[in-house]
């Protein structure tokens, strides 16, 4: 097995060699004869993802863990019960194995449902997509009940908090993964924030159909705009840093002081005349941190992808391994991902899916959602993360009461579920109702 250090240090030597697939002389923008072929096809490849107008709306879920012994002392990769043991334990119900070039076991899988593991072995179920919220919830009570079968005879739990309860990013060891380690070296250049999204921090992740490209761009934007909200509404995350926080919204923080070129809102996507290929060049234009290559599988490097293939015309592999390396709030592969929750227990997530849902899967909702917020700017959005952040429930973003909108996309979304999935709203709305979050709960508890 792969050796993993305690501050997850990684040599450099050799690793910032180009590659022969790439060349090795950076260009800039006037001299890449491919470039409009490669916008095409990274539209060609979103609207590969257009359902037709009469499919039915689907969701796709994300749900990282973060796996603690009864202590709260953090469970690395290679130790004995370590994840790598617990991935073993869980192949015998995913059969599907995805392994390293050393042999190490990096996920497992079967028919609609992924186990894979994030770079300090967050455990992450992806599971979708899902027609109904009865079948999306029992498919994750069934995976957190088979994790407690596991986890609990050697003394270990997995728990779904936006942020590590118990440690400093610094000592936990990343898994043994190329993709992370290049990552690693990346963010770290660019402070220390890129350490903590990559090694304390989990989320709760929701994605949506869409039916054309306009209805793609819409929710691309309404989502984005609706994202500080959300943001507030799951903010799970009492402790950073292994001490109780200083403000809300930790998740929220690390992002915005991650990195500026690949995170926070698509540049121009607030704007109605928004486009794929404006969403092309911004993909184009950002440096790649790491790419395909024949050597060793991928390379490092830090320049962007339209660089790299500006004499190449770029493979759907290719395409969709450039959307995966952006981590905006909201972000476009064949579906919308929809990224600013915390990690939350599953009737949270599932009350925020139902959220999404009600949301964002129908014209009335999207109505509605317009008329609410379709005059939101990224400027506004900038100063809703910040005044949020601050005061919370009290803040005033968007010219209005935090609390109010709130309460009015709640009141949007119940209006569009059905009477079967309404329900699984209601714990979010509980919070809501109270002015609260889980994130507010766990901190009362931790000051008594």
């Amino acid at each position: 097995m792969s050796d993993t250090t305690g501050s997850g240090a990684v040599s450099t030597a050799g690793m910032r060699t180009e590659d022969p697939l790439i060349g090795s002389c950076a260009r800039g923008r006037t001299d890449q004869p491919a470039r409009e072929h490669n916008i095409q096809e990274l539209v060609a490849f979103i609207e590969s993802g257009i359902k037709p107008a009469d499919a039915p709306d689907r969701i796709g879920i994300e749900l990282e863990h973060t796996v603690v012994r009864e202590d709260g002392s953090p469970v690395s990769y290679a130790e004995d019960h370590g994840i790598a043991w617990l991935l073993g334990q869980l192949h015998e119900t995913y059969p599907q194995g995805t392994f390293d070039e050393e042999g190490d076991l990096l996920g497992v899988a079967r028919s609609g449902e992924a186990v894979t593991i994030e770079p300090a072995a967050q455990v992450e179920l992806s599971a979708g997509p899902f027609l109904s919220l009865c079948d999306a919830k029992r498919t994750f009570d069934n995976f957190e009940n088979l994790l407690a079968e596991k986890l609990s005879p050697q003394g270990m739990k997995a728990l779904t908090v936006g942020y590590h309860p118990t440690a400093r990013a610094a000592e936990l060891s990343l898994i043994p993964k190329r993709r992370y380690r290049f990552m690693n070296m990346y963010f770290n250049d660019r402070g220390p924030f890129g350490m903590r999204m990559m090694r304390g921090s989990a989320s709760t992740q929701v994605s949506i159909d869409y039916h054309s490209v306009e209805d793609c761009l819409r929710k691309l934007r309404l989502a984005g705009a609706a994202g500080p909200l959300f943001a507030l509404m799951c903010d799970n995350s009492p402790v950073f840093e292994d001490e109780r926080r200083t403000h809300k919204l930790v998740r929220t923080r690390i992002w915005n002081e991650c990195d500026p070129d690949r995170c926070g809102i698509v540049p121009g996507s607030l704007s109605p005349d928004f486009t794929l290929e404006r969403y092309a060049e911004y993909l184009l234009d950002t440096p790649a941190i790491l790419v395909p290559c024949r050597k060793e599988g991928c390379c490092y490097t830090e320049r962007t992808f339209g660089d790299i293939y500006a004499d190449l015309s770029m493979t759907r592999a290719q395409v969709e391994h450039m959307t995966s390396m952006f981590f905006t709030d909201v972000r476009v592969k064949t579906y919308v991902e929809i990224r600013p929750a915390d990690a939350m227990p599953i009737p949270y997530a599932i009350a925020y899916a139902a959220l999404v849902k009600g949301l964002l899967t129908t014209e009335k909702g999207l109505d509605e959602m317009e008329a609410l917020l379709g005059d939101v700017t990224e400027s506004d959005v900038v100063a809703a993360k910040k005044y949020l952040m601050a005061r919370g429930y009290d803040a005033q973003v968007y010219g209005r009461g935090a609390a109010d909108l709130c309460d009015r996309l709640m009141e949007i979304a119940a209006g569009q579920l059905s009477e079967e999935e309404l329900p699984f709203l209601q714990p979010l709305a509980n919070l809501v109702e109270r002015r609260t979050t889980l994130a507010d709960i766990a901190e009362e508890q931790l000051g008594r």
